[in-house]
C-alpha cells in the first residue's frame, strides 16, 4: 500500500511540474510579446512650465538596430542573352555573392543573384548598364526587426523550457512518467529547431540581398546611313549604279550563254551549209 501511495504521489507531482512549467512558458512567452516587439519608448520632453525643450533628445542607449531585407528586381533587354548572363554572373561573383537559379536560352532568360546587402546599390547600378537598355527597375526593403526580436524572445524561453524537462526526466522513477516526460520533451525540442530555423532564416535575409533578373533578346540597331550629298557621294552613287548595271548584264548574259552554246553551232551549220549548196549551183547559160 505505501508503495502505491508514493507512485501515485510521485505521479501528481510530475503533473504538477509539468503544469507549472507550461504555465510559466506561457506566461514568459507574453511577457516577451508586450515587452520585446521591437518598439524603442518615446524620450520624454525636457524642459519646464509646459514647453518642450528645443534641443532633439539623443537616442537611447538600449535602441534596438532596424533590420532589414532588401530585394531588387531588373528588367534588361540585350542583342546577346547569354553574354549578359554570364557578366552578371561575375558582377555578382565580384560582390562577394553567389548566383541562384537559372534558366537561359537564345532569346530569353532569368536568373537570381544574392549578394551581401551593404554592397546591394553599386551591384544595381552596375547590373542595369548591362545588355541594350534597362526596361524596369525595382527596389524593395522590408523592416523585420520585430520580427527578429520576437523570435530572439521566444527561443530564450523555449531554451529554459526544454532544460526544465530535462532536469523532470533526470527525477522520473516510474516508466509511464518518464514516457510521459519525453514525448513533451520530444514536442518542445523540435519547437525549439523550428524557432531556430526561423531565426536563421530572418538572418540570412537580413545579411544577403536578392536580385531577380530577367533578359529578353532584341535585334542589333541597323548601321547608320552613309552621307551621299556632294561629289564624293554623287560618285559613290554613280559607281554603285554602275556595278548594279553590270551585275545585271552579267546575269542576263549567264542566262543567254547556255542558249548560245547550243543554237550557235547549228545556226552556224545551217549557214555554212546552205553556202555550200550555192556555190555547187551550176551558173545560168547566157544566150
Amino acid at each position: 500500500m505505501r508503495t502505491r501511495w508514493r507512485a501515485g504521489l510521485a505521479g501528481v507531482a510530475v503533473l504538477v511540474a509539468l503544469a507549472g512549467c507550461s504555465a510559466a512558458e506561457n506566461g514568459a512567452s507574453s511577457t516577451a510579446d508586450s515587452g520585446g516587439s521591437g518598439r524603442v519608448p518615446a524620450a520624454p520632453q525636457q524642459g519646464t512650465g509646459g514647453k518642450a525643450d528645443s534641443k532633439v533628445a539623443a537616442p537611447q542607449p538600449g535602441a534596438t538596430e532596424r533590420k532589414l531585407s532588401r530585394s531588387a528586381r531588373l528588367e534588361l533587354t540585350a542583342t546577346k542573352v547569354v553574354d549578359v548572363v554570364a557578366q552578371a554572373r561575375g558582377i555578382a561573383l565580384g560582390a562577394g555573392g553567389y548566383t541562384g537559379q537559372e534558366s537561359t536560352g537564345d532569346q530569353s532568360a532569368t536568373l537570381s543573384l544574392a549578394v551581401p546587402a551593404e554592397r546591394l546599390d553599386p551591384v544595381l547600378d552596375q547590373l542595369s548598364h548591362l545588355g541594350s537598355s534597362l526596361v524596369k527597375r525595382e527596389l524593395n526593403t522590408q523592416d523585420v526587426t520585430e520580427q527578429v526580436v520576437d523570435v530572439e524572445a521566444r527561443l530564450t524561453t523555449q531554451r529554459k523550457s526544454v532544460e526544465r524537462i530535462r532536469a523532470l526526466l533526470s527525477q522520473a522513477t516510474s516508466v509511464s512518467d518518464i514516457t510521459s516526460i519525453e514525448s513533451e520533451l520530444t514536442s518542445r525540442e523540435a519547437t525549439l529547431e523550428s524557432l531556430e530555423q526561423q531565426r536563421n532564416s530572418l538572418a540570412g535575409s537580413v545579411a544577403m540581398a536578392t536580385v531577380s533578373m530577367s533578359i529578353r533578346s532584341v535585334a542589333a540597331p541597323a548601321p547608320p546611313s552613309e552621307d551621299r550629298s556632294g561629289f564624293l557621294g554623287g560618285l559613290a552613287g554613280g559607281w554603285d549604279a554602275f556595278l548594279t548595271f553590270g551585275g545585271g548584264l552579267l546575269t542576263v548574259l549567264g542566262a543567254v550563254a547556255p542558249f548560245l552554246l547550243i543554237v550557235g553551232p547549228l545556226a552556224w551549220g545551217a549557214w555554212w551549209l546552205n553556202r555550200r549548196r550555192r556555190a555547187s549551183r551550176p551558173s545560168p547559160v547566157e544566150s
